[in-house]
């Protein structure tokens, strides 16, 4: 059995199961030559186990705990308490309490720190960060039996429980461990950042420091001197009023000493002492293998080192091979998915696009340093950028202006990138080119539904990564490409034309409302009608109001009127099933697999919108952009030259109507081959299964592609890295992607550039004009959007799955997005103002908050 204590000498990263994540460092950091850390002694987990053995009805209070829904508050708060009124009474073993006391006796009896160390904490997965108790200057056996006491009761608080559930962690499988530690009363303390907490530069130093303890900065009293460092120099200083400090109370405890006025504005640190800072933070994290948060005090000269965790907040850095510097911006921003990705997805997207890919973070990136650093390329790829995504653009130009970070080419060196564009002319405004492409599309789906089928094991591996060329040669058809760059060019000319001659902001988001061919637009429309089919029947509706199986499509037959809605259900999963919200994400559920995703938006239709209403809107949408079209037309031809720019101008808007539709297309046969592959991969898996090589089948969504043709070769499979891959995947979903990252590991967000915005409004990008008033509605995940007409939807991003939602607002919020991306899109053609690229908009705008969103000048105003 383990002690009931060890000394920190005694211990190293190995011991975390043992004495926590904080403990376990503090015994690495006590073996590094010249770190100075207070003496000190762990109280181990088995001390813990062995209190916790007596407190009576404790296993069924910890599994009432993991019952508990994340989101219930209250409940958890509750339940919490109990747990914690019931351990800080309890009696602590004789045993245990002779190995503390004895420890204790032995350190001095000393006043002590006394930490919580919890075996998931301060660990690279989740540093827990403030979610156990810390007490310091503890005095007396008595004192320092009762604040261990309370360490133990800190693994049931709220925060920690909530803490848990949000990272996946079995409450029954965490145990406490408790650091006591020398207590130092220093003149200054703080933390150093060994990465810039803010950008994620690995190569800044962030030293914060205030006078007294640390416990001042730490829960917020005063502002800390802040002090960047990069290559042993400051690079930045910002020294602030620091108004009081917590010292060490005579009889134990702390105090609040206010500081005099002269003392408040003096620096906490010499910038000599920031730098042996810096330089000792490098050391630890070189040890320690990775990022770290530090806190540290100073007393007398001598900086004194109490603990030390991961950072586990840094976004990845993509693995590159050289030493150089790498720029990279997120592909995620552009295909509106964030998310991130699981190995089979990623290796799929990578398999399908033209251009090499870079992973962090469970997402994929293009390294653009070449194309940034050829002035043949540079100003084409901020323009493409740009018109896209303005904060990608920014951020781009913002690491250029440093001059220092990409090495330029010469005029002469390629950079083997060109930006998009329709070639020398534009294609006449023929229907029949759209048509032609759609049939070549839909003839390939069908020859691969099939042709598939005759494939299983290793065939069907390769069957598949053989028709990986077949499906490229659709995506990137350079005839595709030249039809939906038509219809892209000839927007932009409407826009910047009808500016300069008419002063006329935008018209193409109304020219293009109700074109034909969108295939995701009329998604949304379709599934409208479908509700009018579920209409007449009162037993059906009624069911569909309760049900959230997605089995309830078998069901429906027997329900009166029901046959006749299964087939309409039917009809419309085999046209659109194969969407579903993250769909470039191979092993994302689709419609087809979770229908009961549709059905909070097909009961919304039946509460807000009378029968027709998918009829009436096409026709409303034709109706105004003709009549903006007769309109346009009639005033250009009063104009000097005016009816070669009428006759320009008309065909531009013929070009609008006839290929704005179809740049939705190539995307929707993209999402169709990638459902059939899905579903001939998961017969495969299901196989697997039943031969005892995989646990389920969903676990070939943790092997790469290559990974799982060699898995289906040989019928073996890596369980600990599926199931090292699926913790990993865990964290990654916390990760919040940048919109461009650096080889340093900065993230670079970017900023709008303008000051037409009101005070206090959230800026973002114009993509659809129009001025509109309403409920927010902030919505997180499509399968739980409760809409009614009227509301405006604010959501992190939206992909073509989101098309049902578009039916039921009013209004459109975003943070991620651009100008020619999904939301934007379906946007315009619906007529629904919108902005997107708004920074954290679902934090800051309240849900059932009212709003107003301005589409033409691009910000939201938050109203009540």
């Amino acid at each position: 059995m383990t002690p009931y204590v060890l000394w920190f000498e005694e211990v190293d990263r190995s011991s975390v199961a043992v004495v926590g994540g904080k403990g376990a460092h503090l015994g690495a950091l006590v073996r590094m030559e010249g770190v100075r850390v207070p003496a000190g002694f762990c109280v181990t987990t088995d001390a813990y186990r062995r209190f916790t053995t007596d407190v009576p009805s404790l296993a069924a209070r910890l599994d009432e705990l993991s019952r508990l829904e994340r989101d219930d508050r209250e409940a958890i708060d509750g339940l919490g308490s109990e747990l914690r009124a019931t351990l800080e009474a309890a009696p602590i073993p004789s045993g245990v309490e002779a190995a503390i006391t004895e420890a204790y006796t032995r350190l001095g009896a000393v006043a002590c720190a006394v930490r919580s160390s919890a075996t998931a904490e301060d660990l690279p997965n989740g540093s827990f960060a403030g979610q156990h108790d810390t007490y310091l200057n503890v005095v007396g056996l008595a004192s320092l039996l009762s604040h261990i006491r309370r360490c133990w009761a800190s693994l049931f608080t709220e925060r920690a429980v909530a803490y848990r559930m949000k990272k996946g962690l079995d409450h029954r499988r965490v145990h406490m461990a408790v650091v006591v530690q020398r207590m130092v009363s220093p003149e200054a303390a703080g933390v150093v950042f060994t990465a810039d907490p803010a950008t994620g530069d690995r190569k800044v130093t962030c030293v914060e420091a205030g006078f007294g303890l640390g416990e001042a900065l730490v829960s917020g009293l005063v502002n800390a001197d802040v002090f960047k460092v990069r290559d042993e120099a400051i690079i930045q200083k910002t020294i602030n009023r620091k108004r009081l400090a917590i010292r060490a109370a005579a009889g134990g405890g702390t105090r609040r000493d206010e500081l005099e006025p002269t003392q408040q504005a003096r620096p906490a640190l010499a910038d000599a002492q920031v730098l042996q800072l810096a330089q000792l933070g490098r050391r630890i994290e070189a040890h320690l293998g990775g990022p770290q948060d530090i806190e540290w005090c100073l007393a007398g000269d001598d900086l004194h080192v109490v603990q030390s965790r991961p950072i586990t907040t840094l976004f990845p850095i993509p693995v590159a091979g050289d030493q150089a510097n790498h720029v990279y911006i997120s592909v995620g921003h552009q295909q509106m998915m964030t998310d991130a990705m699981r190995p089979l997805g990623l290796s799929f997207w990578q398999m399908t696009t033209p251009r090499p890919m870079a992973e962090a973070g469970g997402r994929l990136f293009v390294d653009v340093t070449q194309i940034l650093a050829s002035p043949a390329t540079r100003v084409g790829l901020l323009d493409t950028v740009g018109q896209s995504d303005p904060l990608i653009r920014d951020a781009l130009q913002t690491v250029l202006d440093r001059g220092d970070f990409i090495p330029l080419l010469s005029d002469h060196e390629p950079s083997g990138w060109a930006p998009p564009s329709a070639g020398p002319a534009l294609l006449d405004p023929d229907p029949s080119i759209v048509a032609r492409l759609v049939a070549r599309c839909q003839a390939s789906i069908t020859a691969l539904t099939q042709d598939i089928e005759a494939h299983s094991g290793a065939a069907l591996l390769d069957f598949i990564l053989a028709d990986l060329p077949e499906l490229k040669r659709v995506l990137f058809d350079p005839e595709s490409r030249r039809a939906i760059m038509t219809g892209m060019e000839a927007a932009w000319w409407l826009n910047a034309k009808m500016a300069e001659w008419l002063g006329e902001q935008a018209p193409a988001d109304t020219l293009s409302q109700s074109v034909p061919d969108n295939v995701t637009s009329e998604m949304g429309l379709a599934l409208m009608d479908l509700a009018d089919a579920v209409r007449p029947h009162p037993e059906v509706v009624t069911f569909l109001q309760d049900v959230d199986d997605d089995d309830f499509v078998d069901a429906l037959p027997m329900l009166a009127g029901g046959r006749e809605v299964r087939d309409a259900f039917l009809t419309w999963l085999d046209r659109y099933g194969m969407r579903g919200p993250g769909e470039i994400d191979i092993t994302r559920p689709r419609f087809r697999e979770r229908p009961a995703m549709l059905l909070p938006m097909v009961v919304g239709y039946l509460r807000s919108f009378a029968p027709g209403e998918a009829n009436r809107r096409v026709r409303q949408g034709r109706q105004k952009a003709r009549e903006l079209e007769l309109r346009l037309l009639e005033r250009l031809r009063a104009l000097p030259g005016g009816e070669q720019k009428a006759a320009e101008t008309k065909r531009m808007i013929d070009r609008v109507r006839t290929f704005a539709g179809y740049r939705e297309y190539p995307k929707y046969g993209m999402v169709s081959r990638y459902l059939i592959y899905k579903q001939a991969l998961l017969r495969e898996a299901e196989r697997l299964v039943r031969a005892g090589v995989l646990r389920e089948r969903e676990d070939i969504y943790y092997l790469r592609f290559e990974e799982l043709q060699e898995a289906v070769r040989t019928r073996t499979v890596d369980d600990q890295r599926i199931s090292a891959r699926k913790a990993e995947f865990q964290l990654q979903r916390d990760l919040t992607p940048p919109r461009v990252l650096t080889s340093d590991g900065e993230c670079l967000t970017g900023a709008y550039r303008r000051s037409n915005v009101p005070t206090g409004a959230l800026v973002g990008l114009p993509v659809s004009t129009g001025t509109v008033e309403g409920r927010a509605r902030v919505v997180l995940d499509f399968a739980r959007a409760d809409l009614e007409a009227g509301d405006i939807l604010v959501t992190r991003f939206t992909d073509p799955s989101w098309t049902p939602a578009f039916v039921a607002i009013k209004g459109l919020v975003t943070e991620v997005g651009g100008l020619m991306t999904h939301g934007a899109v379906i946007a315009r053609e619906y007529g629904l103002p919108a902005v997107v690229g708004v920074e954290d908009a679902t934090r800051l705008i309240g849900d059932g908050q009212r709003i107003r969103v301005n589409g033409t000048e691009g910000y939201v105003e938050l109203l009540a």
